[in-house]
């Protein structure tokens, strides 16, 4: 069962994005990913040998690590702005 319905997905692109229908834009992946990457780390807390899961989860850090790696090449600004939202890199 997906935790992330429509509604909390049109209010993250409406977050980032600037619009619910902007969905293309890398600030709001970012957000989804990041949402998602902390759902999976919660589950992963209770079920340590779910591998399945954490191979999952690697994927999608390692495509968020590139869109961060793009933001960064394009819009540093926008790229420390967002990462101050999402509150990673401690």
């Amino acid at each position: 069962m997906s935790h992330l319905t429509s509604e909390k997905k049109a209010a993250f692109f409406t977050e980032f994005g600037g619009a619910a229908t902007n969905t293309g834009s890398v600030e709001a992946q970012i957000a989804i990913l990041t949402d998602r990457i902390n759902h999976i780390s919660n589950h992963l807390k209770t079920n340590k040998k779910d591998f399945h899961t954490q191979r999952g989860l690697m994927l999608l850090v390692g495509r968020r690590k590139s869109l961060l790696a793009y933001l960064t090449k394009k819009d540093l600004e926008s790229y420390r702005s967002l990462i101050e939202k999402l509150g990673l890199r401690k």
